[in-house]
């Protein structure tokens, strides 16, 4: 039997890939505290599903959180996972379940665990492709915004 992660077993992590009416998609980074996996590189607003939430219940709770923002839920974007090992130990297994989202109503502002938010064009999305997370490129290329190289299939990530 394979190790477990020591946290709390399989992450289903839920979010979105948001754009607004000129057709920007927004993304967040968490501030140098917060630490871990996703530390440092811009991903798209989401965490983890909650106990008695749907999907659908949780990304609109998540975005809400990050970025005080409304959001309508366009479609759902195939999902896909990522195995993080560390010296040979599974540190973490996250399952993504993401959306295409508009936003409708709200102002942009960061919650405290995101340091902070942009909107991002299609260029702008091209010239930074790389400061985006690898998870975050695979998000954005299944949502029609491949603006550079991504990793398909399972991710397996060795930390160690």
């Amino acid at each position: 039997m394979s190790p477990k992660p020591k946290d709390r077993g399989i992450m289903v992590a839920v979010g979105a890939v948001i754009r607004d009416e000129a057709g920007r998609v927004l993304v967040v980074r968490h501030k140098p505290e917060r630490k871990g996996y996703w530390q440092g590189l811009w991903i798209c607003p989401g965490g983890r599903l909650e106990p008695d939430e749907t999907m659908a219940q949780g990304v609109l709770r998540e975005v809400k959180e990050e970025t005080h923002l409304d959001v309508v839920l366009e479609r759902m974007l195939p999902p896909f996972e990522t195995v993080v090992r560390r010296d040979g130990e599974l540190t973490l297994h996250v399952v993504y379940i993401d959306y295409l989202a508009e936003a409708v109503d709200g102002r942009l502002e960061p919650d405290d665990d995101v340091g902070e938010a942009e909107w991002w064009d299609v260029e702008t999305l091209a010239e930074r492709w790389e400061e985006l997370h690898a998870d975050t490129r695979r998000l954005m290329a299944l949502a029609g915004y491949e603006a550079g190289p991504f990793e398909a299939g399972v991710s397996r990530v060795d930390e160690g």
